[in-house]
């Protein structure tokens, strides 16, 4: 029995050990705020609803509550001090109007209540295809710029 003690007793000390240490990975650059997944968050002006986002798109709303349009893309930053949100990578918006815009940026400006992007974009409406670098428009695309444009469009004969 003697024999066996030290035999146990390293069998104790190594079956207490603590094998599941916490991993740490050094983060470097800019971190978010928040992190979310399943979620909806609601923006809102005044009691009216001006948008919602559910994790991966976003619903647009007007100053009726109407539904106007609708954002897709891969990630998004909202400031929740200003409602400004910004739309990165494969960036999609379609609107109630039938107009479709293409990005890899886009941002909204709640103060302005404007849609901005200072990159490429491609817009395909029921009456043209534009393309171009930079973009303005209001938050259903109605009336929208395309600065640096190429494109086609149906005139009137």
């Amino acid at each position: 029995m003697r024999k066996y003690i030290p035999f146990l007793l390293l069998l104790l000390i190594v079956g207490c050990e603590d094998k599941l240490k916490p991993t740490v990975v050094p983060v470097t650059g800019q971190l978010p705020d928040q992190e979310s997944w399943n979620s909806t968050i609601v923006f809102s002006d005044s009691g009216e609803t001006r948008g919602i986002l559910k994790a991966g798109h976003l619903l647009v709303f007007n100053n009726e509550n109407k539904h106007t349009s609708y954002l897709t893309a891969d990630s998004g930053i909202v400031d929740n001090n200003t409602n400004n949100l910004e739309a990165i990578r494969n960036v999609y918006v379609h609107s109630d109007s039938g107009t479709s815009m293409w990005t890899q940026k886009l941002f909204w400006n709640d103060h302005t209540q404007k849609v901005t992007s200072d990159v490429y974009v491609k817009i395909v409406s029921p009456k043209e295809t534009i393309e171009g670098i930079g973009f303005e428009s209001d938050r259903d695309l109605t009336n929208y710029r395309i600065f640096n444009v190429s494109g086609e469009a149906q005139t009137a004969k």
